[in-house]
Parts: structure tokens; C-alpha cells; sequence
């Protein structure tokens, strides 16, 4: 017992210091996205303003990676033991535990990563990325969330009546404790569990998730020609696709060993550790790259686009831009100037597939976009590389 304490004791410690990291990158995130918005409001980055649309709906997806952060924190058995002496009290920890992060807060995260991605993929028409699609968007989450969130609520509350009673020979068969046990005493710590049907359900969960985000990645891949761009689609697509399998295969085998055992806490850290890589690269790809590239295309061209490209006034918002470039002439400079992309611009698309989609690629561009309004170089016809054109005019409401 007292290695398998100082194994999850150092598991422990472990978790915390990972998800402190991530915490610091995500308040950074939040406070990137509102220096920008801040900015358009001011009217320093209005040529830019339409790339940061998707600002609330990135900051929520902020804001509920870091509450699924501080669940794991508290489940921690040291921490419980230092914070709730009841072993009663433990046993709330451990529910609320079940209802919060696995009823709520994992599949949101990935409901947004999705929304996210879909995003760039609506028509103009739909109002993608204004306010009303943000608040449209975080509706969808909350309502596909509720059947999560109802099965986890009944293993919870209604499950412990349907456990098996091992002193009870007679009697109907019931369901055994593995099924629907949220937590178990262990000395003086209750350690909590994840029951067998909830992991079953969140799974099947997952691969609907999963499926989406490969369907709406290769559409997305479809269209977007910048090569930086397509290796962030393929990477945002294979984390979802590798870690969040791991992780619910490993949350259904911590079954198997007793809890408390040091084989179940590195079962549990393995599983914590899927969901935090996945999650980092989704933050990463999905808000701090589309800001971060924002600002850096502001910095190195906001001469040219200011000059070349009125924007649109997009639900008052500010810029629409699309590059009206021959596919010749950005295969000839893709190893030059896509080294950085990011999801969120408008990025380099063929102009027959835009016409013929009607599809508004919002989110996706690259720092290449500081000259794609350039003048062509020496030498090279003038209708290798046309001047960038803005979009037709959006309908207000």
C-alpha cells in the first residue's frame, strides 16, 4: 500500500503540472483573442476582423478544456484526502467528477473542435463566424451534450440500485459494481472509478465525433492548395483520430485492476494524458495559430491588403479576402511562401471548385497572404498572378 500511495501520489503530481502548463497556454489564447478583438473595436485591425469571428466560441472551447482540467485536479486521491476527510464527501467528488468531465466537458471539447472545423466550410449565407453563429454554435454544444450528460446522470444517481449485492446470493441478478461504480473505498481514500457502461456510451459518442471530423477534414482538404495549411487539417485530424480511441480503450480496461493498484493509476495517467495531447493540438491548431497568423499578416502586410482589398463589412465585423490566383502560380511559390498556415483564414482555393461548392473556405489562410497581393515577379505574365479581389458584396441583417 504504501508504493501504490507514493505511485499515485507521483501520477499526481504529474497531472497537475501538465494541465498547469496547458492552463498558461490557454489563458495566453484567451488573452490573444481579446488583444485582437480589442483591436478591430478600435479599428486597428479592421481589414482583419472577419478572421477572428469564431472568437467567443474559441474562448468557451478555452474555458471548458480548463474546467475538465480542474475536475482531473480534484479527483486526485491526495488531493481529496487533504480537502474532504468524509469519505462520504469523497464519494460526492467522485460523482460530481463523472457528471462534469465525462457527462459535460469531454464531449464539448470535441463538439467544438468539430463546429470549428465545419465552420469554415458554411456558405456566406449562413452568417458563419458572426456573433449569432457563435451563440448558434455554443447552443449546439450544450443540447448534444444533454444525452452525454443523462447517461452519466443515471449511473450516477439510478445505477447503485442495480449493483450486485455480494452478500446476496438470492434473490434477481444484478449488474456488477464494474458496470456502474463511480468510486471505491480504499483506506481512508474514496478513488474514483469509471463505470464500464458510461465509458461504452462515451465512446460510441467519440466515433460519431470521429467520423464527422474525417468527413469535414477531407472536404477540407479538397480545397485548401497551401501545403502548411494541409498538414494542420491532417494533424488536427489524426490527434482526434488516435488519441481519443486510446483513451476510451484504456478508461474501459481500468476496469480490470483493483483501484488503488499502481497498474490502475498508470491505466488512469495514460488516459488523462490522451486527452490533454489531443486537446493541446485542437487549442493550438484551432485558436492560437488563427490569431497568432492574423497579427503576424497584419504586421508584414497591412499596407497592401489595406490598399489592395476593401473589406466588406461582414455584419460590421470587417474583411472577406480570397486569392484570385492561378493554380500554376501558386503551385510555383507553395514551398516558398506556405512554411506557416494556420485554420484560420481564408486560404488559396481553386476558383473552379469555390464556384462550383459555393463553399466559403473562412477558416483557413497563412502568413503567405502578406503576399499574395504582390506584385508578380519579373519576368512572369501579368495573368500568372492576378490582384486579389474581394468577395461579392454579403447582405446585411
Amino acid at each position: 500500500m504504501p508504493l501504490t500511495r507514493e505511485a499515485a501520489d507521483a501520477f499526481g503530481v504529474a497531472t497537475i503540472t501538465l494541465f498547469a502548463i496547458f492552463a498558461v497556454l490557454g489563458l495566453f489564447c484567451i488573452f490573444q483573442s481579446i488583444y485582437f478583438r480589442f483591436r478591430i473595436r478600435r479599428g486597428a485591425f479592421i481589414p482583419l476582423g472577419y478572421f477572428n469571428g469564431p472568437w467567443v466560441t474559441r474562448i468557451v472551447l478555452i474555458l471548458i478544456t480548463i474546467w475538465w482540467g480542474v475536475g482531473e485536479i480534484i479527483r486526485l486521491s491526495f488531493l481529496k484526502r487533504k480537502l474532504f476527510s468524509s469519505i462520504l464527501l469523497q464519494k460526492g467528488v467522485c460523482d460530481a467528477y463523472i457528471l462534469s468531465n465525462l457527462g459535460f466537458a469531454e464531449p464539448s471539447i470535441f463538439f467544438a473542435f468539430a463546429f470549428l472545423l465545419h465552420g469554415s466550410l458554411q456558405k456566406r449565407e449562413l452568417g458563419t463566424l458572426n456573433q449569432r453563429w457563435n451563440w448558434k454554435t455554443i447552443g449546439y454544444m450544450l443540447v448534444f451534450c444533454v444525452p452525454v450528460f443523462f447517461v452519466q446522470a443515471l449511473l450516477v444517481f439510478v445505477g447503485p440500485t442495480f449493483v450486485k449485492d455480494e452478500n446476496n446470493t438470492h434473490g434477481r441478478k444484478k449488474i456488477a459494481k464494474y458496470f456502474i461504480r463511480t468510486s471505491m473505498p480504499v483506506g481512508d481514500t474514496n478513488i474514483c472509478t469509471y463505470p464500464l457502461f458510461g465509458t461504452i456510451f462515451l465512446g460510441l459518442i467519440d466515433a460519431i465525433l470521429m467520423s464527422y471530423v474525417s468527413y469535414v477534414g477531407s472536404r477540407v482538404l479538397s480545397l485548401v492548395i497551401n501545403k502548411a495549411l494541409r498538414r494542420r487539417v491532417s494533424l488536427l485530424m489524426l490527434s482526434v483520430l488516435f488519441f481519443l480511441p486510446i483513451r476510451v480503450l484504456l478508461l474501459g480496461f481500468s476496469v480490470l485492476p483493483q483501484p488503488g493498484d499502481v497498474a490502475f493509476e498508470v491505466i488512469i495517467f495514460l488516459s488523462f494524458l490522451m486527452m490533454i495531447s489531443c486537446t493541446t493540438v485542437g487549442v493550438l491548431l484551432l485558436v492560437y495559430y488563427p490569431v497568432a497568423d492574423s497579427l503576424a499578416l497584419r504586421e508584414i502586410g497591412q499596407r497592401e491588403i489595406t490598399e489592395m482589398v476593401p473589406y466588406d463589412d461582414y455584419y460590421y465585423e470587417g474583411a472577406s479576402l480570397v486569392a484570385n490566383q492561378s493554380f500554376r502560380e501558386i503551385e510555383r511559390n507553395s514551398d516558398t511562401s506556405t512554411k506557416r498556415g494556420s485554420i484560420s483564414f481564408r486560404t488559396m482555393i481553386r476558383e473552379d471548385q469555390l464556384q462550383q461548392d459555393g463553399v466559403d473556405e473562412i477558416g483557413f489562410s497563412s502568413r503567405s497572404g502578406a503576399h499574395i497581393g504582390s506584385p508578380s515577379p519579373s519576368g512572369s505574365s501579368p495573368s500568372a498572378a492576378m490582384p486579389m479581389l474581394p468577395l461579392k458584396e454579403v447582405p446585411r441583417y
